[in-house]
């Protein structure tokens, strides 16, 4: 089938994260060859789409790009596109597209540095993101207090937290000495500071956190933090096969393009967090 819903095209474009553009089309602003708009409609090449009256160039699924950037988080960045509390955000720094937008792959919370992942296609950050898929992110953690054998078994056995039990799939001591000592753990969902609460629930302080692999992907030591780097096109395919993903085709760019993004990446400097 050539035609794609409505939602996705429009996601895919650029306009907005696909749960915002169904709510846009719920709310009568996404006009389809001059009629409303509804929930599941399909389009397709020819089809003329507008949002508030005013023309949308789209991007089929068959034209676009699938690119993918390693970020290094600092803390004190948010994961949102626009924060009402002006705080600053980790879309601030990344290289501009030509079309479409940079769709963040998960979250990390404002006070856990390291990996994050960015990608131009929707497609391959749903399948990242879906529970079905089992993907696995490792931290390195700094724990405050006294952590024992009995302690790090109960962590992988399941702790009951206030929205369901969780559990490390794997901890391990990494280093330190007296109170303050570095674990790596690893869990499968992504849900709202499921490590920190985890070491919590056993009467330990967390005060350093940062994911340094998700998936199959591991945060390089070239990529300092506040820095992104991006994936070869080798790379990104086989992160699309691994989740079985068509290929897509690789980014065109002109020489002058190509070196205009070479420059911005080479001239990135180091944040330990923002404004140092």
């Amino acid at each position: 089938m050539n035609d794609e819903k409505l939602h996705k095209v429009l996601a895919r474009s650029g306009i907005g994260s696909r749960r915002e553009m169904e709510r846009w089309i719920k709310e009568g602003r996404v006009s389809v060859n001059g009629e409303a708009a509804k929930l599941g409609d399909r389009i397709a090449d020819g089809d003329k789409v507008e949002i508030d009256g005013h023309h949308v160039d789209l991007i089929f699924d068959r034209q676009a790009e699938r690119r993918v950037l390693i970020y290094n988080k600092p803390v004190g960045e948010i994961c949102t596109r626009h924060d009402p509390e002006g705080r600053p955000t980790v879309f601030r720094h990344l290289p501009p597209l030509k079309e479409g937008r940079w769709i963040a792959i998960g979250r990390l919370d404002i006070n856990t540095s390291g990996l994050l992942l960015f990608t131009t296609d929707g497609d391959l950050a749903n399948a990242l993101m879906h529970p079905s898929a089992q993907i696995d992110r490792e931290y390195a953690v700094r724990v405050l207090g006294n952590v024992n054998e009995t302690m790090l078994q109960q962590l992988k056995a399941g702790v009951l937290l206030e929205d369901g039990m969780a559990r490390f799939t794997d901890v391990q001591f990494f280093d330190g000495e007296g109170a303050n000592k570095w674990f790596h753990c690893v869990v499968m969902e992504g849900r709202n500071r499921e490590v920190r609460r985890l070491w919590e629930s056993q009467g330990v302080q967390v005060n350093r956190l940062k994911r340094v692999r998700f998936g199959p992907l591991f945060l390089p030591s070239d990529v300092r933090s506040g820095t992104w780097k991006e994936l070869t096109v080798k790379e990104v395919n086989a992160l699309a096969k691994m989740l079985e993903l068509q290929p897509k085709k690789a980014p065109k760019m002109t020489t002058g393009e190509k070196m205009k993004f070479e420059r911005r990446y080479k001239k990135q400097k180091a944040r330990r967090q923002e404004g140092s």
